[in-house]
């Protein structure tokens, strides 16, 4: 198979001929159509997450069809159209059993744990609990944002935040997550504010239904406090940094909740626990969404109340991949580029 490959970190990405996967028992191969190009990948490159091992195909939010199945699957057979969580589950402990793959003890990520989706094939391990069927009329650019962005930001702002309508949701970070928290909030009848250093971000942001926008800086909390008068009953982190995770939580009112998706992978940020105590904020963690609860998003996106495709900006090919891998830190947030391995 061609695929994205790495051989250090923070070393060269290039498009490489590597052997094609064989399907574990319980799991499958699926060749992928498309493969949304993700900040998380660049973590992994640069050496943040030290589940990776080296050599190294990156990739974990995809969509394609099933080309093998592995002795003991059960719900899937080749030709099947699918997608899966980022996080997957092993299918067996008491987390998987009771829904909540998203925190397996056991779990495994294409991309991370093992070679990932920036491929002609990815491996997903426990295939009956974590592939999910695409709806039909979605296509594969769309649907590979389900597997990451989309469902995280569904989580965090449902489950975790808790968020109802007519409430007031502050996204920090307007890219993939940030802005799919954006149209989800939206769709559920919240109210949002969207913080971004970025004027086009925010721009998008705002097409994609931001009652709001806040240019990112020191004074953004009391923007964002001034523009929902009194602070946002709930916050989403979608970033990652010491200053967006303090922003948020000085963005709330009293009793309101943070949700960190962001990844803090160099940073301990100072939370300001004073005020967390005084005002009984909660402070969450997000971390994915299990492909069983997939469903009542499915439901959403097949209604047409949230379209996942209104995110996807340029279809491109591995070369490019693999230049904007490399440069992920530094790109301009605005919209999923996704990499079709066919192309």
């Amino acid at each position: 198979m061609k695929a994205l490959y790495y051989e250090r970190f923070g070393g060269p990405v290039t498009v490489a001929d590597l052997p094609d996967p064989e399907a574990p028992e319980g799991g499958a191969v699926v060749r992928v159509e498309a493969s949304g190009l993700c900040r998380s990948d660049w973590h992994a490159w640069v050496g943040h997450d030290d589940t990776v091992r080296l050599p190294h195909v990156p990739g974990h939010e995809f969509a394609g069809v099933v080309a093998a199945v592995g002795n003991g699957v059960a719900r899937w057979r080749v030709g099947d159209r699918v997608t899966a969580p980022f996080v997957n589950g092993c299918g067996r402990c008491e987390w998987c059993l009771a829904g909540a793959a998203q925190v397996c003890p056991q779990q495994t990520q294409p991309g991370f744990t093992h070679w990932g989706s920036h491929a002609e094939l990815v491996t997903v391990r426990a295939a009956d609990t974590n592939l999910v069927r695409i709806p039909d009329g979605l296509d594969a650019a769309a649907a590979a944002s389900l597997g990451c962005r989309f469902a995280t930001a569904y989580r965090a702002v449902t489950a975790r935040a808790r968020i109802q309508p007519g409430e007031w949701l502050a996204v920090y970070g307007a890219g993939g997550v940030g802005l799919s928290a954006v149209m989800i909030a939206t769709a559920l009848g919240a109210r949002v504010v969207a913080v971004d250093r970025s004027p086009g971000a925010l721009d998008l942001a705002a097409r994609l239904g931001a009652e709001q926008t806040v240019l990112a800086g020191e004074d953004a909390p009391e923007a964002v406090v001034a523009a929902t008068g009194g602070g946002a009953h709930a916050t989403v982190d979608a970033v990652g940094s010491a200053d967006t995770a303090r922003a948020g939580v000085l963005s709330l009112r009293r009793q309101g909740r943070h949700v960190q998706v962001g990844l803090l992978a160099t940073a301990v940020p100072d939370l300001p626990l004073d005020r967390v105590i005084g005002w009984e904020l909660e402070v969450l963690g997000s971390h994915g969404m299990a492909a069983a609860d997939y469903p009542a998003m499915l439901q959403l996106v097949a209604s047409g109340r949230l379209r996942p495709q209104d995110l996807v900006g340029g279809a491109v090919g591995f070369a490019e991949a693999a230049r904007l891998l490399e440069t992920a830190e530094s790109a301009p947030p605005t919209g999923i580029a996704v990499l079709h391995p066919g192309s």
